[in-house]
């Protein structure tokens, strides 16, 4: 019964979100304020409808009712409750359903929050966010419907191993939040785009929305590479694995919608480019959910999804981005731009931002379609690993990072080179002093390598900087210069605090990437081995039971200097249902460096000799750090009461008063 009450929610959320695609925009058309009220409440309504039935489909996992089709082919009585309810989104079905809900909680706030929008903007921007949810919840409920009825069974398929674990009941909830938060941005370009006026004042509006949906992005992205680093087995945190790419290009592209819309609200300039950038955002979201879900991938992070289902999604692609583009084709030739700047100015760099940030999305996308196309035409497969992208990618992000710290340096208008560099010559000279002492240390891997550790530190430090130039550390007296920091914007700490993100993030990649450790032994009991300083003695393995799997478990002790460090418990696990083998890794963690090691099989008539597979990581958890600093340097952002959606607070404008955008 509470599944056919969820079924029946999610029917009438896509009833109520066709009233709220058309009634809103339809009122904002005429003016009929009456009409653009029934935005809101069912905005609110669909986010009710659309809990409940993922309440309803969560209650049917948890209970294992396997006369749910979802629920048997993906689920098992054996499973872990937690594992359990992140089999809810663990699937096609499932993750479309949280894919649609997380939709309406950003259109319910957009409802809640957006009290201080323009009442045709904002009856327009509920409108497209509908037609967005109307055009999936017509794929969910006749292509992908989760509550489709079976008899009854016994027992369910289960869930794949590689998803029973922690860190992937948390990734695919942030980064879909990730995805669809961009469809905010999206709505508000697509509504902007409709009345025929973008501002300084729209720029405003959908910062917080991007930025939101920024954070929630990056942090998806690391979690899923921690998770692949730890649950994968090979020792890497990134593959440039076509999945990956499908996350990675809307984040390259909604981090330059955020620099671009600082231009646009403070010179008003960039208008164009902006919303192109809004549009541009989601579509590459909606890409990559057609990647994912089409049956054109084979990858780990992939769904094995009926390719009928990927034309489905194709077709959704070419209504939502191909009539977005059209109408962006139509109305930007008539879109007054902005004021003029010089090249050299914080402008310029903001601009020399965007250009380099959409090339390199513009590279990974080349590299992680051209295949399928070529396939497609041709019949022929080929592959485009990292060597494309590190060919490619890399270069591009070099002058990007060396502008970063520079930027924030400059004038608005009109900017001082020489001085902005005076600023940043303590930077100058850590990052100087950093490529001596790396290259000294430094005995093998490319020439290259200090360079980059050098470029992570002249990022980090020039974040540094810039604090210490705006509350004028060394020229000011204390009192002063503590009254300036106590001053300055949190927004401005949080764009300082990701810049320094970005820069311990690139001494991780550059030290990781570059002096990596790898050695593959076959080792009998009580047999040694070193590798980066560490000296490992394995001992034994021996049988481990779980809650649904069995598992042979290594143990090996670890010493430094004769002195014992840890002990790694590397292990292969066996589970039940489905019946499948993963590895688990035995980390050692610490800021220097990771000591990673991975059970291999066992050498048949050796007498008891297994393969082991050990790594050195050198400062790899300096990536996840970074990460997580860029996080937090965009919630500080986001706290901003200058860039909250309520604020300023004015006073609201009455629908009647709302004028009509003329054709």
């Amino acid at each position: 019964m509470i599944v056919e009450f969820g079924h029946f929610a999610l029917l009438l959320a896509l009833a109520v979100a066709l009233v709220q695609m058309v009634l809103p925009a339809l009122g904002a058309r005429t003016g009929d304020a009456n009409l653009m009220r029934v935005g809101e409440p069912a905005a609110l309504a669909q986010l009710w409808l659309l809990t409940t039935a993922f309440a309803a489909l969560t209650y049917a996992y948890v209970t294992s009712d396997f006369s749910v089709e979802n629920v048997w082919a993906n689920s098992h009585t054996d499973k872990p409750l937690i594992y359990r309810i992140s089999g809810v989104w663990g699937n096609h079905e499932g993750s479309m359903l949280l894919w649609v809900l997380i939709l309406a909680v950003f259109g319910a706030a957009v409802a809640i929050f957006g009290a201080n929008l323009p009442w045709t903007l904002r009856a327009n921007v509920l409108a497209v966010q509908a037609a967005i949810a109307v055009a999936f919840l017509v794929f969910i409920v006749f292509a992908s419907n989760p509550f489709t009825r079976i008899p009854l069974q016994p027992e369910g398929r289960g869930l794949n191993p590689i998803l029973q674990d922690p860190a992937l009941a948390i990734h695919p909830p942030l980064l879909y939040a990730g995805y669809v938060g961009l469809s905010m941005a999206f709505s508000f370009a697509v509504a902007a785009l409709i009345e025929g006026r973008i501002d300084a004042a729209w720029a405003r509006w959908v910062r917080p929305w991007t930025l939101a949906a920024w954070i929630f992005l990056t942090l998806g992205i690391a979690m899923g590479s921690w998770w692949a680093y730890y649950e994968l087995g090979w020792g890497g945190w990134w593959f440039w694995d076509p999945v990956e790419n499908a996350s990675f290009m809307p984040w390259l592209a909604a981090t330059a919608l955020l620099h671009s819309a600082v231009v646009m609200e403070k010179r008003e300039a960039l208008k164009v480019w902006t919303i192109l950038l809004a549009i541009l955002a989601f579509s590459l979201s909606l890409i990559g959910t057609f990647l994912v879900r089409s049956g054109v991938l084979t990858s780990v992070h992939a769904f094995a999804v009926d390719p009928r289902r990927g034309v489905f999604i194709l077709m959704i692609l070419v209504v939502l981005i191909g009539g977005a583009l059209a109408l962006y084709a139509r109305r930007a030739p008539y879109l007054r731009q902005g004021g003029l700047f010089a090249p050299i100015s914080r402008e310029g760099a903001l601009v020399l931002n965007n250009v380099l940030l959409t090339v390199g999305c513009g590279t990974v996308f080349v590299g992680t379609l051209y295949p399928l196309a070529l396939e497609s035409i041709t019949g022929d497969k080929i592959s485009v690993g990292p060597p494309y992208f590190n060919s490619t990618f890399a270069p591009l992000m070099v002058p990007l990072l060396l502008a970063l710290p520079l930027g924030p340096m400059l004038a608005w208008k009109r900017g001082d080179v020489p001085g902005a560099l005076q600023r940043l010559l303590t930077a100058a000279v850590l990052s100087l002093l950093a490529l001596v002492v790396t290259a000294a240390l430094a005995r093998r891997g490319p020439w290259l390598a200090p360079f980059a550790v050098a470029l992570g530190v002249w990022v980090a430090a020039g974040a540094v900087c810039e604090w210490a130039s705006r509350i004028k550390l060394f020229s000011a007296s204390v009192e002063e210069a503590l009254r300036r920091a106590a001053n300055l914007p949190r927004s401005a700490y949080g764009g300082m605090l990701a810049h320094a993100g970005v820069g311990v993030m690139v001494i991780g990649i550059a030290a990781t990437s570059a002096w990596q450790s790898e050695v593959v032994l076959t080792m009998k009991p009580g047999e040694r081995a070193e590798i980066a300083g560490y000296e490992l003695t394995f001992r034994d393995v021996s049988p481990r039971r779980g809650p649904n799997y069995q598992e042979q478990v290594g143990l090996l002790t670890v010493s430094q200097g004769g002195s014992a460090v840890t002990e790694l418990h590397p292990s292969k696990r066996t589970y039940d249902a489905p019946r499948q083998t993963t590895s688990e890794a035995g980390i050692h963690a610490a800021l220097s460096g990771d000591l990673y090691a991975v059970l291999g099989d066992e050498v048949a008539g050796s007498d008891g000799a297994w393969v082991i597979r050990l790594y050195f990581n050198p400062l790899v958890r300096l990536i996840w750090i970074g990460a997580i600093i860029m996080s937090l340097g965009g919630l500080l952002s986001l706290s901003d009461r200058r860039l909250r959606i309520g604020a300023p607070r004015r006073a609201r404008r009455r629908p009647e008063a709302a004028t009509v955008p003329a054709e």
